[in-house]
Parts: structure tokens; C-alpha cells; sequence
């Protein structure tokens, strides 16, 4: 068994315990049926269908135009990050927006990929909510002739909360800016998860998976990439600036 530093260990400890506490939060809203409650006020304020689909606000905005700006995030990203590899100014900066991109492209890309391997069903696909097809749930056996979906977890919220590495980029870089940068990403996932789900596009369990496996991921990467896990070195009310005792990538 290879050996863990203690601050590793700590990390998966904490990482082991969050995880525990969210399949206990899981199980609740299973048991009271908190998905069907939810959705079942949202489609009868909707008055019986989900009429607001295709609601300009909604589906061009919020959905189709929050994926371009999360694009576009991405793209100034990968910008930054090409502008520090020369031995410029930036140069310091290579190790946070390494950092930075890897969080935020792998959170999209697990949660992605997960949507086409595992089969579950939107709300608007529900007989319950105007649909054709039963519900099934997650991990159970699927009738013959029912066509797979990829509606788990959240696509569309993984575009905000991919950006909860912007806490742990900025603690690692500009520590007064950190709670800012996670106000960032649970502010964008929340618009796009509620988004999603007045459209009856999502439940609210694949929202909150959505925002475990993000903060899971950039957690792991900034205890790889960045000193102390991303974790400031200092007071939050200090003016510090600790880019300068960054290693480069």
C-alpha cells in the first residue's frame, strides 16, 4: 500500500466524509420524494404541461446563451494559459490557469460523459408530466422498446458549477477575491440548474450530483496543482498577493 502524506490523508478523509453526507442527503430526498414534489409544483404553476420549454428567457438566454458564456469563460481560459507559457509577466500565473482549465474541462467532461452512460429519465419524458414513459430510476432495469436518455447528472448546471474552481484558483492567487469567485460558480449553477428544471428538464437530485462531482474534482486538482490545496495562506482581510510563491507548472 503506497504511502499517503498526511495532508493527503487529511483531504480523503474530508473528501470521505462529504461523500458520506451527500449519500445521506440523497437518501432523504429519495425518501421523501423530494424530485416528484418539486416537479409537481413546477409543471402545476406551469398549469399542467411545461410551458415554459421553450420560453425565450429560458431556452435562449438562460440555456443556450449560459452555455455560450461558460464557452467563452473557457476560451479566455486557454487564452490566459497560452500567454503564460512564453517567459513573460504571465508566467507565474501558469500553475493556477493550468489548474483552472483542468477543473473546470474535467468537471464538464465527467458529468458528460456520465449523462451517456447512464440511462434516466428527464421530467418532460415522465407520463406523469405529459410524457410517454414510466419512471425508472437510476441503476434499475429498463423495459424493452424504452429508448435510453441521458438526463443524469445535470449537463446544463455543470456549466456553472464547473466554475467552483475559481474559489480555489483565486485563494491559491488573490485570497480576498476567493469568496467571489465561489459565489461565481454556485451563482452560475444555480441559474442554469433552476433553469433546467422549469423547463422539466431535470429533477433536483441530478442538479445536486452535478454539484458534488464539480467540487469534488477541482478539490482533488488543487491539492495536485496548488500550494496548500488552494487553500489561502492568509487572513481574508489581508491585501496579500501570493502568486509570486507559486511554483512553475
Amino acid at each position: 500500500m503506497p504511502h499517503l502524506s498526511p495532508a493527503t490523508t487529511r483531504l480523503l478523509q474530508r473528501l470521505a466524509l462529504a461523500w458520506c453526507g451527500f449519500i445521506v442527503l440523497m437518501a432523504v430526498v429519495h425518501w421523501l420524494a423530494l424530485d416528484f414534489r418539486l416537479a409537481d409544483a413546477l409543471y402545476g404553476l406551469q398549469g399542467g404541461e411545461w410551458v415554459l420549454k421553450d420560453h425565450v428567457l429560458l431556452q435562449d438566454w438562460l440555456h443556450r446563451g449560459g452555455r455560450t458564456l461558460s464557452q467563452w469563460m473557457g476560451g479566455g481560459v486557454i487564452l490566459a494559459l497560452l500567454a503564460s507559457l512564453p517567459s513573460t509577466p504571465m508566467r507565474p500565473w501558469r500553475r493556477p490557469l493550468l489548474f483552472l482549465f483542468l477543473a473546470v474541462a474535467g468537471s464538464t467532461l465527467v458529468v458528460s460523459t456520465l449523462k451517456h452512460l447512464v440511462s434516466m429519465e428527464c421530467p418532460w419524458d415522465l407520463a406523469r408530466y405529459g410524457g410517454e414513459w414510466p419512471y425508472v430510476g437510476l441503476l434499475k432495469w429498463r423495459p424493452g422498446g424504452m429508448p435510453d436518455t441521458a438526463c443524469f447528472p445535470a449537463g446544463h448546471a455543470s456549466a456553472g458549477y464547473a466554475w467552483l474552481a475559481l474559489y480555489f484558483f483565486l485563494a491559491a492567487t488573490l485570497p480576498r477575491l476567493r469568496w467571489l469567485g465561489l459565489a461565481t460558480g454556485l451563482g452560475l449553477g444555480l441559474v442554469f440548474g433552476i433553469t433546467q428544471q422549469l423547463r422539466g428538464a431535470h429533477f433536483l437530485s441530478h442538479d445536486l450530483w452535478t454539484l458534488m462531482l464539480c467540487w469534488t474534482i477541482s478539490t482533488l486538482l488543487a491539492s495536485w496543482l496548488l500550494p496548500q490545496g488552494g487553500q489561502p495562506r492568509h487572513r481574508s482581510t489581508a491585501p496579500t498577493f501570493t502568486l509570486e510563491t507559486l511554483p512553475d507548472a
